[in-house]
């Protein structure tokens, strides 16, 4: 009878062991899957910084509400202004005032830049070069689904090409480009393909809400010779987005790079 028990509890203890051993081989690989999953996250949001990362800060001349800490308050006179004059494009030193008030809407204080210059853009940039800048005259703003745009800089045949799903479309009395009709536009992707070489994905935005992107200007701002855009490229009509893209940012087969971006909200 002695030798039974003892029998059952040996088996007993033989199949705990396993059972804990089975549990802890279990809880590793869970461990590791979790670890995993953990470091992709990580990397896929490094990237996506990386990518988000301004080179440079850009301000527009425009009122900022103040939250924590007003975005007009970095602005200097080391600053370097941007600006248009009688269809010429200018770099200067920034020149400009600060108004405050207050947002009715949001119950927040504002700060307000307003530049001497018909400002494009202000870069906190200072190494860029002043005076005259050489630049093309836009004749069509916006580049909608199945068309495409050249501008000739230094020789150079610049074509933009969009894409895109036309959802809907309105009749306008007047635009930039003379068009006849605003278009609400998805899944839309603007390239650029710069003389022989290949096409190169610029911009893609998924959906826009009574926006869409609009070229401000095309011209050299980092004096490398090679063309340089500035976009607005609002998602929503309660957001003011600039996109500047610079040439001289370019790595391994870019044409151009973002070199900064800002995003403004205005809503209430």
């Amino acid at each position: 009878m002695k030798k039974i028990v003892f029998g059952i509890v040996l088996v007993s203890v033989l199949f705990s062991c396993n059972n804990s051993k089975e549990k802890k081989e279990d809880k590793k690989v869970k461990v590791a899957n979790n670890t995993v999953v953990k470091d992709s996250v990580q990397k896929e949001e490094t990237t996506a910084d990386e990518k988000n990362k301004n080179n440079f800060d850009i301000l527009l001349p425009r009122s900022y509400r103040t939250y924590d800490v007003n975005p007009a308050s970095s602005l200097t006179d080391k600053w370097i202004d941007l600006y248009e004059d009688n269809g010429e494009y200018y770099l200067a030193k920034a020149d400009f005032k600060i108004e405050k008030g207050f947002d009715q809407c949001s119950g927040d204080s504002l700060m307000s830049i307003i530049p001497k210059n018909k400002t494009i853009v202000f870069m906190d940039n200072p190494g860029l070069k002043l005076g005259k800048i050489k630049s093309l005259k836009i004749n069509k703003h916006k580049v909608w689904p199945k068309e495409k745009v050249t501008y000739t800089f230094n020789g150079i045949n610049y074509v933009l090409r969009a894409e895109g799903k036309v959802l809907s479309e309105d009749k306008t009395d007047s635009d930039n480009d003379g068009d006849k009709a605003f278009k609400n536009v998805a899944n839309y992707k603007l390239y650029l393909t710069i003389g022989n070489g290949v096409e190169k994905l610029l911009l893609a935005e998924e959906s826009f809400n009574d926006t869409f992107v609009e070229l401000l200007f095309a011209g050299d701002i980092d004096g490398d010779g090679k063309l340089d855009l500035i976009f607005s490229a609002s998602r929503d009509y309660e957001e003011e987005r600039v996109i500047l893209f610079l040439s001289s940012k370019a790595k391994n087969d870019d044409v151009m790079k973002k070199a900064a971006e800002i995003s403004v909200q205005f809503d209430c």
